[in-house]
């Protein structure tokens, strides 16, 4: 029954995404995914009606997606280039969206063997995420796992190639980055969501009325949110980059979209690096000493490497 859906529903999409239709939605851009080539995984994330059709509201979710997708590719296909199998972690996957079409695009378009596994504690959103997959044909490529990210490991002698987590709140992107240190994951992408960790704690300074140069933003709590977030993101990108990683922070989503659209996107090049560990101590002590979970979350050897590259003062 399954299959008689697939193969109509495809080839009525087909049918109604003409070359014309396709080139109205896409204008310029070249997408990975579109809809004349990809219907069973559009529907399945609820982007085609069941007319296969494309709804206006949908028409942004499907170019966030796309450009989620561009984004990505140049870090997956330098290890494409290194590695015969990728194994990929969607760490708090919520429904997959994007790990979903990087199944596709990677059976599709890459054509590059490819496991993926969704990470998600949330039992009954993993067993959605198992239902979309199946309505989309991937399941030969996608695994879900219920799981919090702390109890999580790759089966053992399994290597973690790339660890992905999109809009994991607050101090969920430390606990997906942590994960992917410790699976020493070639690339790890974060897009974080909802940092209010800092802001927190800064609070707490300015109810104790401490004196510091950074004080008129801790006491001010709609600049020190705003701050907040985006200091959050310097301390991973350095703390990153301290761990041996070409980190960088680039836009994800269009900001006329939506304004959470950084994504922090890094590869393993060496094992430690001084100087970023430095900095990132530097700053985290100019601007209050707050630390984030992250920075506790690292392993011990991590940690003590920090230590040593502490700045000293005469």
């Amino acid at each position: 029954m399954r299959d008689e859906w697939s193969v109509a529903f495809g080839e009525m999409a087909r049918a109604h995404w003409t070359p014309e239709r396709v080139g109205e939605l896409t204008g310029s851009k070249r997408l990975l995914v579109t809809p004349d080539a990809a219907p069973l995984l559009l529907r399945a994330l609820g982007l085609l009606h069941r007319d296969a059709t494309m709804p206006p509201r949908q028409v942004h979710k499907f170019l966030q997606l796309n450009h989620m997708l561009w984004t990505l590719g140049p870090p997956l296909r330098e290890l494409m280039g290194r590695f015969a199998q990728l194994n990929i972690v969607d760490a708090g996957c919520g429904r997959s969206y994007l790990s979903l079409a990087l199944a596709w695009c990677f059976e599709n378009v890459w054509m590059h063997p490819v496991r993926i596994i969704g990470v998600d504690r949330n039992a009954a959103l993993i067993a959605e995420c198992r239902r979309i997959t199946e309505l989309a044909g991937l399941d030969h490529l996608m695994a879900y796992v219920a799981s919090d990210l702390e109890s999580f490991a790759l089966d053992q002698g399994s290597e973690l190639h790339a660890l992905i987590a999109l809009h994991a709140c607050d101090t969920a992107t430390d606990d997906a980055i942590a994960l992917g240190l410790a699976q020493k994951a070639e690339l790890i992408a974060v897009a974080p969501c909802c940092q209010a960790e800092l802001a927190r704690g800064w609070r707490a300074l300015s109810e104790a009325d401490t004196a510091g140069a950074f004080a008129p933003l801790w006491n001010s709590p709609q600049l020190r949110r705003a701050s907040a977030a985006t200091l959050t993101d310097t301390f991973r990108t350095l703390l990153l980059a301290a761990a041996g990683y070409d980190t960088r922070a680039v836009e994800f989503v269009a900001s006329a979209h939506t304004p959470k659209n950084t994504l922090i996107r890094a590869m393993r090049r060496t094992d430690f690096a001084t100087e970023p560990a430095k900095q990132y101590l530097a700053l985290r002590d100019a601007t209050g000493g707050v630390p984030i979970k992250l920075e506790r979350l690292l392993a011990s050897e991590l940690r003590a490497r920090l230590e040593i590259a502490k700045p000293t003062h005469g």
